[in-house]
């Protein structure tokens, strides 16, 4: 019978991530403690530095994102309304 792979959150990760910043203690702890490979622990502490900076830089591009989104439904709820006019007409 094979082992199903182990699928961890964002939120589990960050954590464990967070711990190994702290130091408090050694990643054999840590990884005995949360039951991971202490490579695994590293790789993610490695992850979350080199990613830290972007959390704050989303911030700055959420407000382009969703007008675009908006046009995109802006222009959907025309074709929607021609379409609606179209059968509306036919009935």
């Amino acid at each position: 019978m094979k082992k199903r792979r182990r699928n961890f959150t964002s939120g589990f990760k960050s954590k464990v991530a967070i711990e190994a910043l702290k130091e408090r203690y050694s990643l054999s702890e840590l990884a005995e403690r949360f039951e991971l490979h202490p490579n695994q622990i590293s790789q993610w502490k490695q992850e979350f530095l080199e990613n830290s900076s972007d959390v704050f830089d989303k911030k700055k591009d959420k407000p382009a994102q969703e007008e675009v989104d908006l046009d995109k439904l802006y222009a959907k709820i025309g074709k929607l309304e021609v379409e609606r006019d179209f059968f509306k007409k036919k009935a």
